[in-house]
């Protein structure tokens, strides 16, 4: 029955998203609101109806571990790359830190110095909003932060993100869009060019070569070579102390990923994007499937909340200041943003909802030296808000 259970779950996940592709080309008001607002959706009702298995949350970790390091080389392996966007990349990357750095400063003169370890937390906010989840886990035994605020700050962090992604995805890129230069990537309203390629891959069905013979057998040699690269990654990060791992991970990956877009055989592979892709929607239903919220005592915690809300949507509000200041790219400010509030496995998820590739390697590239830094800016935060 175990095994039973697996099967269903895993066969659950890994099909639903061709359902809502399917769904979003035929009804009209879907494919507006698009694939990953519509799986996020389905995945918290999935998550909080009550009714799955024991074997759930082992089936969740799985495949949103495994989809993201899948999903990064076969997405890079058919971009071109160049210096387009250099300036506003450099300048996302350092707006953004000053941005959580600033609005967790000011979170903490808010809501911070009523909480019973608020310069801590706001060290904590400040690694994982740099960072990721590691950086947080991290800085939790640095810090000496007692298990429940810890799981406090980690669910509401779930609600804060989800809103927070949300927002941009129904919103805040067509906004900002308006709002700051727009001038990378292969979508914007002034290439016509551009539009008509994008609406061409958009109409066409990638998927259908791949259900034949022939079809199956290209599709074995491009898992077979990615695989062989999350290998080759994974080997590598274990070869150096555990809290370093997922840094040398993704950064592993995505060299690897360039490397082989530059083998012209592979770099023509077709549908390697198409199926990278694919990979990230079952990791938005995945993630959004593990956000419990009936384990969200918002009233007891309206403090807490209150600190985070400020820390994300402050810092986002901050970064579009200086963006506007700087005249960095939209869609750069964006991913840079995503990278650090959700950390970099959202990256391919986020470039795929702005339709631009440009923004993918950047964005990987911020998020790798966010976990990098995230670590020292969070403990250095929490020895500044304890002195002020």
């Amino acid at each position: 029955m175990n095994i039973i259970n697996w099967i269903i779950l895993v066969a659950g996940f890994c099909l639903i998203p061709a359902g809502v592709l399917w769904l979003c080309k035929k009804v009209n008001i879907l494919g507006k609101i698009g694939p990953v607002m519509v799986l996020y959706g389905l995945g918290i009702i999935i998550g909080n109806i009550g009714l799955m298995p024991e074997q759930m949350p082992a089936v969740q970790e799985l495949l949103s571990n495994a989809m993201v390091p899948l999903a990064i080389p076969l997405m890079l392996f058919g971009c071109t790359f160049n210096m387009k966007g250099a300036r506003s990349q450099i300048l996302a990357l350092v707006t953004g830190m000053v941005s959580v750095a600033l609005a967790v400063i000011i979170g903490f003169f808010i809501f911070g110095r009523n909480l019973p370890e608020g310069a801590k937390i706001g060290g904590m906010l400040t690694g994982v909003y740099t960072g990721g989840t590691i950086n947080l886990a991290a800085l939790k035994t640095m810090l000496g932060v007692d298990d429940e605020t810890y799981i406090l700050i980690n669910s509401y962090d779930i609600l804060v993100s989800f809103l927070y992604l949300s927002f941009l995805l129904a919103i805040g890129i067509k906004l900002f869009r308006k709002f700051l230069p727009n001038t990378l990537g292969t979508y914007t309203e002034k290439d016509e060019a551009s539009i008509k390629s994008e609406m061409e891959r958009e109409s066409r069905k990638p998927f259908k070569s791949l259900f034949t013979r022939k079809g199956a057998a290209y599709l074995g040699r491009l898992l077979g070579l990615t695989i062989l690269i999350v290998g080759l990654s994974a080997g590598v990060a274990l070869l150096l102390p555990s809290s370093m791992f997922m840094t040398i991970f993704i950064l592993m990956l995505t060299t690897l990923g360039i490397g082989c877009s530059f083998i012209k055989k592979i770099h023509n592979m077709k549908y390697s994007y198409d199926i990278g892709m694919y990979f990230i929607y079952i990791f938005c239903i995945v993630v959004a499937s593990m956000a419990d919220l009936s384990k969200l005592d918002l009233a007891g915690g309206l403090g807490l909340m209150g600190y985070l809300l400020i820390a994300v949507f402050g810092s986002l509000l901050l970064q579009v200041i200086f963006a506007k200041i700087f005249k960095i790219d939209s869609d750069m400010m964006v991913i840079a943003s995503v990278t650090y509030i959700n950390s970099p496995p959202f990256v391919p998820m986020m470039a795929a909802a702005m339709k631009n590739k440009d923004v993918l390697i950047p964005g990987l590239t911020i998020g790798v030296i966010g976990y990098a830094a995230g670590n020292y800016l969070g403990f250095l935060m929490s020895q500044l808000l304890g002195i002020l």
